[in-house]
């Protein structure tokens, strides 16, 4: 369950490109992605496991309550119906539908298509206690299932070898150009969301101590994470493999439909949509369940049921514009955020290591932002080249797109001894 909710539009579309891209660095960029999109999305589901809490909101709340409520929302927003639910139904839309329909009937088979499919999506949300079923043991298997004869084939018969890396980031950094690009999977962002779902899951079946959660946790994420990293570095090994043959594409969409008719014709096109639907349409549900149940609770006046038809809804308006234009406004979005989620997950880690103290957390977490907002400008092309020079000078990574390292850190030691100061000042005049 855990592997398919994980496994959605973004996981099938970017390891290609990045193969793409990267040509003969691909395994090294390959690394880089895998850190982002198969390590740090399974700590976040240990984390939350480790954390001892129920939902997201009271690990970002250690930043302090508005902090975390913003934080939390943009988040779940992000991975709902703003970004990652509608980029589910374009991606199925371009590789699954379209091919197959007559250019002409394009306008209107998008707006069909979309109803239908977050119409389903909607359908299969509203009972989220059948989600375990559906999705780990009936849509998982097909997928992978799916996935291994496109893999299977292109390994016994490749396309060609890995040319010259094709844009200069790779050339220069390749793995910091990965793992900025598994930012794009959105799965970090995820994992404390997906995290809820296994928990309830794992309870669920009778397992009810914080150890025994936790452990079913790093079980479930292992599997996950393996069979992810597979499926990654196979897809990023097809993509490298494929320029000589289909040439540089617009997007991993385009590669995967054009390798998948160079094996198998126009019957490779129809395994390629099933393909996609199962994986985007798994993602969908845990997303849409997710979201749901997150503002149900910050807003109990409104159902479930009402969330989970509103989300559908704006998912279906949002997915209508377009597979590129929906990736280029998001991106900025996830520079800020991402680093974000990734700080909160070391800080759970280890907060009985600084004693849970909450200034850690907000040095920590306001650091990093004074950082990410300006990579989210910059990705944005909003720049502001004072403050861009000051930072690539003295700020060590800021032109890899991790500059918020070092200022997350200092933050974070800051924090603490600020704390240990005013604790102590406290004591003293107690005792005065």
């Amino acid at each position: 369950m855990l592997f398919a909710l994980f496994f959605g539009a973004g996981n099938l579309i970017f390891p290609v490109m990045l193969g793409q891209l990267s040509g003969e660095y691909v395994w090294i960029a390959s690394l880089g992605f895998v850190c982002t999109g198969v390590f740090l999305p399974l700590l976040g589901v240990i984390a939350l496991g480790f954390s001892g809490e129920s939902d997201f909101l009271k690990v970002s709340q250690r930043a302090g309550v508005i902090f975390g409520i913003v934080f939390a929302t943009s988040l779940y927003l992000s991975i709902g119906p703003l970004f990652a639910m509608p980029r589910t139904g374009s991606v199925s839309y371009e590789i699954g539908i379209r091919p197959f329909i007559n250019p002409e009937y394009s306008s209107i088979a998008l707006p069909i298509f979309t109803v239908i499919y977050f119409g389903l999506c909607c359908l299969l949300s509203i009972n989220p206690n059948r989600i375990v079923d559906i999705v780990g043991k009936f849509l998982t298997p097909l997928m992978l299932l799916f996935i291994a004869i496109l893999v299977i084939s292109t390994v016994i018969s490749p396309m060609g070898e890995p040319i010259a890396a094709v844009t200069p980031a790779y050339q220069e950094n390749a793995f910091f150009t990965g793992f900025t690009n598994g930012y794009l999977t959105m799965d970090t962002l995820a994992s404390f969301i997906f995290g809820i779902i296994v928990i309830y899951s794992i309870a669920k079946i009778g397992i009810k101590s914080r150890s025994s959660i936790l452990s079913a946790c790093i079980k479930a994420s292992l599997i996950a994470g393996f069979l992810l990293a597979v499926v990654y570095v196979s897809l990023a090994y097809i993509g490298a493999t494929s320029v000589t043959a289909i040439g540089v594409q617009e997007n991993g969409g385009q590669v995967l439909s054009k390798v998948s008719t160079l094996y198998f014709g126009v019957g490779g096109n129809a395994v390629l949509g099933v393909i996609v639907l199962m994986a985007c349409l798994t993602t969908s549900i845990g997303l849409t369940t997710a979201c749901s149940n997150y503002f149900q609770k910050l807003i109990p006046s409104i159902s479930y049921r009402a969330y989970a038809v509103l989300f559908s809804i704006i998912s279906a308006l949002f997915a209508n514009v377009g597979l590129t234009q929906l990736i280029s406004i998001s991106v900025p979005i996830l520079c800020i955020v991402y680093p974000l989620t990734i700080v909160l997950i070391i800080l759970t880690f280890t907060h009985k290591m600084f004693g849970g103290k909450k200034l850690v957390y907000i040095g920590a977490m306001y650091f990093t932002l004074c950082i990410s907002i300006f990579d989210g400008f910059n990705a944005a092309n909003i720049e502001f080249p004072a403050i861009n020079q000051l930072f690539d000078k003295y700020l060590p990574l800021y032109s890899d797109g991790v500059g918020w390292i070092v200022p997350a850190f200092v933050g974070g030691v800051l924090g603490y001894f600020v704390d240990i100061l005013c604790f102590t000042s406290k004591r003293t005049k107690i005792s005065q």
